[in-house]
């Protein structure tokens, strides 16, 4: 069971630099852009090879949660090392950390949320089992399969389609209230809530 003085560890899972900014691949920075934002938090620089900014979610009260928001600066397919070092600085329970990224298999727009699993293909995942086995949350987010014969790998790595831009702010913000769903009131709730 948690520590309850250990912070959460939301990690969105992305590429660093702006030529990736606007990609698939990057839903999950996007989102954990938009948490910072909410608690008026600024990314600086850690140590561990990430971008990491810390506050607290959720109401005053006990449902108030002390949150690290982070983004690895290495590339996705090795997230896992810099996710290891910010949980051993922070001490993060496996239970307490949030992946948030891109997920091929399901619509583009839905959310599904659950803990543990495989990784799906994905690289970001696979680094970060990889590092810390499979028991963390994630907060899956939907961008569909590549139309006709493209390749995945260039399909995650283009920006979000025009259609899909026009609902792309609503997805983030939706994605960003699971997460904070997730670390305040639990799991389940925040699957009976988000997910579609």
């Amino acid at each position: 069971m948690s520590d309850d003085a250990a912070p959460w560890l939301i990690v969105g899972l992305g590429n660093p630099g702006a030529e990736y900014a606007g990609n698939r691949h990057n839903v999950g920075f996007m989102v954990v852009d938009l948490l910072a934002e909410r608690i008026r938090g600024k990314f600086k620089a850690h140590k561990a090879r990430a971008q990491v900014v810390e506050g607290r979610v959720g109401p005053p009260g006990p449902a108030n949660r002390r949150v690290v928001l982070a983004k690895p600066m290495s590339f996705m397919n090795l997230s896992g090392g810099p996710v290891t070092a910010l949980r051993d600085f922070y001490k993060v329970p496996v239970d307490r950390i949030v992946a948030v990224h891109d997920e091929l298999d399901i619509d583009y727009g839905t959310l599904r949320l659950k803990v543990g699993g495989g990784d799906n293909g994905h690289n970001g995942l696979k680094s970060m089992t990889k590092s810390l086995g499979p028991e963390y949350h994630r907060v899956r987010c939907g961008i569909g399969r590549p139309p006709g014969r493209m390749q995945v790998a260039d399909f995650v790595l283009k920006d979000f389609s025009s259609t899909e831009r026009k609902d792309l702010d609503w997805f983030v913000d939706r994605a960003a209230d699971a997460v904070e769903c997730l670390v305040t009131e639990g799991l389940e709730r925040a699957q009976s809530a988000y997910n579609s």
